[in-house]
């Protein structure tokens, strides 16, 4: 599910369509409204290093007007029973612009947020399916 472009346009928080440029390339376009931090943004999202069933790398290139981002994040995926799956994700992102003169903790606080909706989106997903 976690590599599916339906799903991951339904689960990643603010993205509100993907669309397939090439094998594990997408075209993104994502609003952020939260807070102090509020912009359209397009760009890019791809998935690398792919492992089948272990995890794979995510990497998100985004541009607007009120800055850029450009995060890698890896997802790691650990079987826990034959109905349980462990994931893990680790990153970082770099931030130009407004976006990175609003403030660690204001973008720290955004990332938090949007990582809670990605989960609860993930959840949800599972759960309907």
């Amino acid at each position: 599910m976690l590599m599916d472009p339906d799903t991951l346009a339904q689960i990643v928080p603010a993205v509100s369509r993907l669309e397939k440029v090439g094998e594990n390339e997408f075209n993104a376009i994502a609003e952020i409204k939260l807070g102090p931090v509020n912009g359209a943004f397009s760009g890019g999202l791809s998935l690398s290093d792919i492992r089948e069933n272990e995890g794979y790398n995510l990497h998100v290139k985004q541009t607007s007007k009120i800055g850029n981002a450009d995060a890698l994040i890896s997802i790691n995926l650990k079987p826990v029973s034959d109905s349980e799956t462990e994931l893990t994700f680790d990153g970082n992102a770099r931030l130009s612009g407004l976006l990175a003169r609003t403030g660690q903790r204001v973008i720290s606080g955004v990332a938090n947020t949007l990582t809670k909706q990605f989960f609860t989106n993930f959840e949800e997903a599972l759960a309907a399916s």
